[in-house]
């Protein structure tokens, strides 16, 4: 089974790790079960996933930096092994020739040639299915319109000229519209409105988002079990992020910041109720590079109302905390598809900061149910 990745942001540090990553293990430079791909793990052995080594990369990018140039950036900042330039460079120049020029918003011209950039990828390489995984840069916060409500309304304004939808629902229209599977990994628009999931309920196929879950929000989800079940009361998680790189300077944008702060808070809120305050602050920090650094002050009562405090510092690579979630929910996503499966993936929600189809955000209730939702495959093989 060959199966097409379509990133879109392709060129960026996200995409390039994916693409050096991919290319290293099919090169027996690296171990997957000490990469972080969650798809490794035994509790997800003799699915019939796709292997690494039968993913097809290409993609869309607004970017004129070559995959090769964004790589040796990640390996002056320490993401990528030294090793990693001779071995993967063949396949990132493989890959930089398949991306397309990437798409800032518009119309039905736009979805089609969208569809026309898939169409070849997928007829070039013989794929037997292609998932889209929007890694590109957080959007604007976009509201819900009237048009998003219903897929007839939406297509009787796209037939007339007009262009509703932000970057990433333009994708995943036109993604969904072909039978294709689509993945949001950023807290943009993407597939979460009502009339995208109409599109994917007629065209039989899949979506998950959103927002990848790869940092500091994966610490509140892990934690929130743990105050949960000792009866312990969160009063407040106020948290600090300060990163560098490109999506450091992104967010420095209140806008594109505003749909990545909404993401954030949410997860608490979901997890603890309503009442508990959430402040999040995103700082850019340049010098930061490609990492980032969280630092959480959560205040929580015991026994007779003794008030408590837990402090948290995180420090990671965003990109190679992202890159092997990137690889999982791609295997995943395409077993579903090809088995048939319909509309928004709600096990995946273990991924993902503002899980589609799910209010469940405790890191071990998802991880439980996407366990229990992957053992289906295996009754199929």
């Amino acid at each position: 089974m060959t199966v097409g990745l379509w990133l879109i942001g392709a060129r960026g540090s996200i995409g390039t790790t994916v693409t050096a990553g991919l290319a290293l293990l099919a090169a027996g430079a690296g171990d997957p079960a000490t990469t972080g791909m969650v798809s490794e793990l035994d509790e997800f052995a003799g699915l019939g996933l796709v292997s690494p080594d039968d993913l097809v990369i290409g993609g869309h990018d607004l970017a004129g930096v070559s995959m090769k140039g964004r790589a040796e950036e990640l390996v002056q900042a320490g993401v990528l092994p030294a090793h990693a330039l001779p071995l993967a460079r063949p396949a990132l120049e493989a890959v930089d020739a398949r991306v397309r020029p990437g798409v800032r918003g518009g119309g039905r011209d736009v979805i089609g040639q969208i569809q026309r950039d898939l169409s070849s990828f997928s007829d070039q390489h013989g794929l037997e299915t292609v998932v889209v995984v929007n890694i590109a840069t957080t959007e604007a916060l976009s509201p819900v319109l009237p048009v998003h409500e219903d897929l007839g309304v939406l297509d009787r304004a796209l037939d007339d000229g007009e262009s509703p939808l932000p970057a990433s629902a333009l994708y995943a229209y036109a993604t969904l519209d072909m039978g294709l599977a689509f993945i949001d990994f950023t807290p943009s628009m993407g597939a979460a409105i009502p009339a995208l999931h109409e599109l994917a309920v007629q065209r039989g196929t899949v979506y998950a988002g959103r927002d990848g879950k790869t940092g500091e929000t994966l610490v509140k989800t892990a934690l929130a079990s743990m105050f949960g079940s000792r009866n312990l009361t969160v009063t407040s998680w106020a948290g600090l992020n300060l990163l560098g790189g490109g999506d450091g300077r992104a967010l420095a944008d209140p806008d594109r910041a505003a749909a990545k702060l909404a993401s954030k808070a949410r997860s608490v809120r979901q997890a603890f109720g309503p009442d508990v305050a959430a402040p999040v602050h995103i700082d850019y920090v340049e010098d930061l590079g490609e990492w980032k650094t969280a630092w959480n002050h959560v205040r929580f009562t015991g026994f007779l109302g003794t008030p408590m405090t837990m402090q948290i510092t995180w420090q990671g690579c965003d990109s190679a905390l992202a890159a092997p979630l990137v690889i999982d929910l791609a295997r995943f996503t395409a077993r579903a598809r090809l088995a048939g499966q319909v509309g928004a993936l709600d096990a995946l929600a273990f991924f993902f900061k503002d899980p589609l189809g799910s209010d469940e955000h405790r890191l071990d209730h998802q991880f439980r149910r996407l366990v229990s939702w992957a053992g289906g495959f295996r009754d199929e093989t």
